[in-house]
């Protein structure tokens, strides 16, 4: 048998740093190394290849990044079943604690599809002159489009009451008929907490973060959450409002600092897609998806 079929024969059977260091061997005293002065000379010695081939020792601090040591938080939302049950008082005190505990749980999945308002005038000073743009208007069309494509069974179509976003949730919801408009001051936009890192072309006063950081939160805690034990279907429900708010509440779910909430980008109608499990586990199904428009119709201003 050859030298290369034997080699090959040896790590399809055993394989690992020890099969290597035997066929190197046999590959020095067969020459394929070629002569000591070139192998010294070379960069792609036998000591350089094994040490290349061979796995180094496994190092968290090498191979990862640092762990911030935080565990997911079930409880997020204080909506977690077992913190729910009375402390001691019940209505009903023949009821087994599990049982209760079983009734309370949450049995439906909650989808949050957040959308972008669509492009508007941006040389309106005041905000009902900050009206869409034709472009803006299309994009929304491209926007029910997409939605009513989807073919999902809408629970409620929500939006902040600022028009750019009254607007382009009027356009959508012709899209979908039947589906419940619904307007709340909550979701304008604004600044919620102060980006980390900072910019120079954005500099919001100490006291517009604290105001409208609360009402963004507060927004947050209203329509982010895991369903209600009650809630037997799941539900599809189409927030209408702002990339700063639909920023926030992406990294406020997913449990990452708020503070990095300017990090992102997200394109005018674009749909960001959140679920929410009955065991307060949520993932990012889609962030600013906008794969739907053509290219000329993309913007994010």
């Amino acid at each position: 048998m050859s030298f290369r079929k034997t080699v090959k024969l040896a790590c399809g059977l055993a394989g690992g740093s020890t099969v290597l260091l035997v066929a190197a061997a046999a590959a020095e005293s067969r020459g394929y190394f070629g002569d000591k002065e070139s192998v010294r000379a070379s960069p792609w010695s036998r000591f350089s290849v094994l040490q290349a081939a061979q796995p180094t020792a496994w190092s968290a601090g090498k191979h990862t990044g640092a762990s911030t040591g935080l565990a997911w938080d079930f409880n997020w939302d204080k909506r977690e079943p077992s913190t729910l049950l009375t402390n001691g008082k019940k209505e009903n005190a023949s009821e087994d604690p599990s049982t209760e505990q079983e009734n309370g749980k949450p049995k439906a999945t909650r989808h949050i599809l957040l959308i972008r308002h669509s492009q508007y005038n941006l040389s309106g000073s005041a905000d009902h002159e900050r009206f869409l743009t034709h472009l803006g208007r299309e994009q929304a069309e491209l926007t029910g489009q997409r939605l009513a494509a989807l073919g999902l069974k809408y629970d409620i179509l929500i939006h902040s009451s600022m028009t750019r976003a009254t607007e382009t949730a009027q356009i959508i919801s012709k899209y979908l008929p039947g589906v419940e408009l619904v307007s709340c001051d909550l979701l304008r936009e604004g600044a919620p907490i102060e980006p980390v890192p900072p910019v120079t072309h954005w500099k919001p006063d100490a006291v517009q973060y604290h105001e409208d950081g609360a009402r963004i939160e507060a927004a947050f805690r209203r329509y982010i959450h895991r369903a209600d034990p009650k809630q037997t279907e799941d539900s599809y429900e189409i927030i209408v409002c702002h990339a700063n708010v639909i920023r926030y509440f992406v990294c406020r779910a997913l449990q990452f600092p708020p503070e990095g909430w300017l990090r992102m980008g997200l394109n005018n109608g674009s749909i960001t897609w959140i679920t929410v499990r009955p065991s307060g586990r949520v993932a990012l199904r889609t962030l600013g998806d906008s794969g739907f428009m053509p290219p000329d119709k993309l913007t994010r201003t």
